[in-house]
């Protein structure tokens, strides 16, 4: 029994098909479906039923399938204590948000991956909270406030917004300048999540209405600057706008609350040196200022 037919078959469970798995653990289809069948061979049971919509776990895989991924868990943590001091190997799958991702966390993830010769780096951008256990992520770089769940996660450093809005906006419909006055404006959201807004030391919740919603900040950036209603958004995507003009704070003395960006990994006792490694670099380039203001260049 080799560990790599281990580590394909709990690929292939968690991910519900061959397809999906090759493509994470970046082999073939016939690579991943010769380990199955070995592996299969090897214990004398059927371990996943192929359908035409993937692959199910049988009565006995399931059973199997928790047993290795512990194996695996348990040679990954074994190979990562003899490695050399700071050398890291094998593959680290993030998932990073994709409104600012690839200009601001790329450069970090590239560093790593010039630091660490032997490490295998595959990013997935996407504004979707993705499912870390199903889906085989290591860890995901989040932003803005976190929700409540049971994965574990570390703060990296702040992000600081503000409300925006463009001036063709305001002189049609105003600027709003209190909690009240915001909640009859037309806002950009990413879906129907009340916004958050200080009042002196407190933090209030506030229910915003608009017909104009994305699951991206770029795309509300861009209705922003249309002049179709007031957004919420992080400096690191107004900046540019505000000192060009094409965008304005609104509610400057009811800004939102100071966010953050978080490196968030599933749960366990000890997470992998790699994770704790990409924790450590971007605390070093995001936890200081400027933050998260603009680009890594």
């Amino acid at each position: 029994m080799d560990i790599e037919e281990l580590r394909t078959f709990v690929e292939v469970a968690d991910a519900g098909g061959v397809t999906t798995a090759a493509r994470r653990l970046g082999v073939s289809k016939s690579i991943v479906s010769r380990r199955l069948a070995r592996l299969e061979e090897d214990l004398g049971v059927q371990l996943l039923a192929r359908t035409t919509r993937g692959a199910a776990l049988t009565e006995a895989g399931a059973m199997f399938r928790d047993h290795a991924a512990r194996v695996c868990a348990e040679i990954d943590l074994a190979k990562e204590t003899i490695l050399p001091e700071g050398e890291l190997r094998g593959r680290l799958r993030i998932s990073a948000p994709l409104s600012f991702g690839p200009t601001h966390f790329a450069p970090a993830l590239a560093a790593m991956a010039l630091r660490h010769p032997q490490l295998h780096v595959a990013t997935s951008y996407t504004d979707r909270f993705v499912d870390l256990i199903g889906e085989g992520f290591d860890c995901a770089i989040r932003v803005g406030y976190l929700q409540d769940s049971n994965l574990v996660a570390r703060r990296v450093g702040p992000m600081f917004g503000k409300f925006v809005a463009s001036p063709a906006y305001i002189a049609a419909h105003g600027s709003p300048e209190t909690p009240e006055e915001l909640v009859a404006h037309e806002a950009l959201m990413q879906g129907t999540e009340p916004w958050n807004v200080t009042d002196g030391d407190a933090v209030v919740a506030v229910q915003p209405r608009g017909r104009f919603k994305a699951d991206n900040g770029l795309a509300l950036l861009e209705a922003a600057v249309a002049g179709l209603g007031v957004a919420a958004l992080p400096d690191c995507l107004t900046d540019e706008h505000v000192t060009s003009g094409a965008l304005v704070p609104v509610m400057t003395r009811h800004p939102p609350p100071a966010a953050g960006v978080y490196v968030v990994r599933p749960p366990g006792l000890h997470p992998a040196r790699k994770v704790r490694v990409l924790t450590e670099l971007l605390i070093e380039m995001f936890g200081e200022p400027p933050y998260l203001a603009a680009p890594v260049r």
